[in-house]
This record gives structure tokens, sequence and C-alpha cells, in this order.
């Protein structure tokens, strides 16, 4: 089959579909990788590593999006929708419940869009190529809060960690999932003040394990989350559905009530964000202020360390790229996890979630 690696076109996105390793095994398979040009070098992959790998370079973005298979990290920007065809199968984050455009294209295209996000196995509620992405945006969400609470990026001045005689800062987490979980990995590592907050009882019992003593655990409801973030330092969105929109769970109101030069990070951004006041930002600019507050909306937070997230991505998306590269659509008949990722197909939107979102787009 022939393959197709687009370079990334979203602001500052450095990730790559496939890095060189992974174009060598699907080479050994016997198939037929053509990576555009530079498409690698933001991860540190030259087009050498990738010739040397057995790719054939191309020098447009249409030379590589012309072919059967088409893997990319991000969705398909509005420049990037006159290349998408009929039969072409497309494997990448989709993130459809929050971009109605890119969802009416899909369907009238014709494209089969198997989504990174919602490829689940079977049984074990496990959503495998979600997963590296989310631990790496977990850790950022601190990393990156940290920094925008320094005073000169508009926060409030406040070191996460304290000092002796100085109390810490508090970190507040929505969300006990995989990104919830990392994030306070990272924040209990610098010294914060942290809690965190989910409606699964379970889950919360599981971090109780891990975290000990050195996290508050409280169980998610509007007057816990209103209280919560009156005193938090920093807030951190790490709520999930899988397929669906993320539901609203800081209203403006309850923003206003939080302390000024505080630092709001939202990691579910990228289907459509827990916090009413916070709207899609980029890493050009990442920030910006709302009701005194510090808004961090970047929907690719990953995208800032692609050495890493690429290697991470590239680790949990091979196994189905061969198996879609050897079987095409008919890898979604063996394979009930990748069954599970198709949004679009045959100009029709499958996926159940993403239905609930757009019940006028289901034939």
């Amino acid at each position: 089959m022939e393959i197709g690696v687009p370079r990334e076109f979203k602001d500052q996105e450095f990730r790559v579909g496939l890095s060189p390793s992974s174009v060598r095994v699907l080479r050994e398979n016997g198939h037929t990788i053509f990576v555009q040009s530079q498409a690698g070098s933001g991860a540190g992959f030259t087009d050498e590593d990738y010739q040397q790998a057995g790719a054939e370079i191309v020098c447009t973005a249409e030379a590589a999006w012309n072919r059967q298979l088409v893997v990319k990290v991000k969705e398909p920007l509005t420049n990037e929708y006159k290349y998408l065809q009929k039969g072409q199968i497309l494997f990448t984050y989709l993130h459809l419940a929050a971009d109605r455009s890119l969802t009416e294209h899909l369907i009238d295209c014709g494209t089969c869009a198997i989504a990174y996000e919602t490829v689940e196995q079977t049984g074990a509620n496990k959503l495998p190529l979600l997963s590296p992405m989310s631990i790496i945006a977990g850790r950022l969400a601190v990393q990156f809060g940290a920094r925008f609470l320094e005073r000169q990026q508009g926060g409030r001045g406040v070191l996460l960690g304290g000092v002796p005689g100085v109390k810490p800062g508090k970190v507040v987490i929505l969300g006990g999932g995989v990104v919830g979980t990392e994030a306070a990995k990272i924040a209990v590592g610098m010294g914060a003040a942290v809690q965190i907050l989910d409606v699964n009882v379970e889950r919360l019992s599981y971090l109780e394990n891990v975290f000990g003593s050195r996290v508050e655990l409280l169980y998610s409801n509007s007057a816990h989350i209103q209280a919560a973030i009156k005193e938090a330092d920093l807030l951190i969105g790490a709520v999930l559905v899988p397929g669906r929109r993320a539901p609203i769970l800081v209203s403006r109101e309850f923003v206003q009530q939080m302390r000024p030069g505080s630092v709001i990070v939202d990691v579910a951004v990228d289907q459509g964000g827990c916090v009413e006041t916070l709207h899609v930002t980029s890493h050009t600019n990442p920030v910006y202020i709302e009701e005194g507050v510090v808004h961090y909306g970047v929907p690719n937070m990953p995208g800032a360390v692609p050495w890493t997230a690429t290697q991470a991505l590239n680790n949990s998306t091979l196994p189905y790229v061969v198996q879609l590269a050897n079987l095409g659509i008919k890898a979604l008949e063996v394979n009930p996890a990748l069954a599970k990722g198709l949004n679009v197909q045959n100009h029709r939107l499958v996926h159940p979630a993403v239905q609930e979102v757009f019940p006028d787009l289901v034939n």
C-alpha cells in the first residue's frame, strides 16, 4: 500500500505521523511510504533519516496526501480539506465533537476517517492511542501552569513548591483520569498542595492508593468545584468523555471568584473545554486574561515536546498502521479496537458519540 506522511500545519505542531523507525517497519512489510520534505525536522528527524529507512521524500503536501492511507498527528486544517479523497483512509487525531466543519467535510468527501482518540480496547475501556499524549499533556499542564503563574507572564507570582516559611501554591485538577493523574504526579513532585476532583468513586480509591495523603481527593460536584477553585493558584481541566464534547464544569461565575492572576490550563480544550471562559489558543499566543485570570487553551500541548511525543505516539500507533497497511479497510473487521476508532465512512457519520453531538448529520 502507498502511505502518505504530510507535514503538520497546525501552529507550531512539530510532531510527525511516522518516525523513521516506523517507516522501516512498514517498508519491511512491503509498503511504500511518501514523506513530505521536512515533515520530521521539528521532531529531530531529517529527510536523510527517512530515506535511509526506505521512504520516498516528496516536495509537496499534495504528493504526500494523494495516497491510499494518510497518517498524521492532528486533524486536517481548512487549507488541507482539498486533499481529502473518497475511499482514502485517514488515521490521525480528529476530535470531531468540537469541529462541525471538519465533520461535515469528511462526510461530503467520502474519506474513511479513523480517529486515534476513539480507538478503544474491547472490554477494557482503554484508549491506547490517546493515553501516551494524555500522559505528556498532563505533565506539561503543570509545567506550563507554573510558568504562567510567574508575574512577568501575567500570573500571581506564585512558586508552586513554596519555600520554608511560605506555603506552597495550590493546584486543583478536575478529572482523575490519565491526564489528571500525571498532572498530580508533577504537581506533587514540585511540592504543591494538590486536589483532584472526580465523579468516579472507584477511581478516587485507586488514586488514594497511588498518592496516599499527598493529594486531597474529592467527589466532583458543583459545590466542591466552586469551593476548590476559589483557593486555586492553578486550575487544570482534565475531563474526558470519549468522543463527546467535554462538559462545562466551571462557569464564568466560578471563574470570577478565582484569585486575580491565577491560571487555568484546560487540557480538554480539543474536545471543547470544560471551562466556560476558555477558548482555543496556540503555541504562538498561548494565553489571554479574562475575568482577571490567565487562560491557557493550546489544543496540541504535546507538540511542544515533539521528539518525545512523536516516539511515544508511534510506539502505540504503529501496530494499527501496519494492520491498516496490510489489510486496508478489512482491518476494521479483524480488530475490534480499531473499528471503534472509525468516525466517518462512505459519506456517513458512524461513531455513536459523535452522532449524539451532531444528530442532524446522521443519515
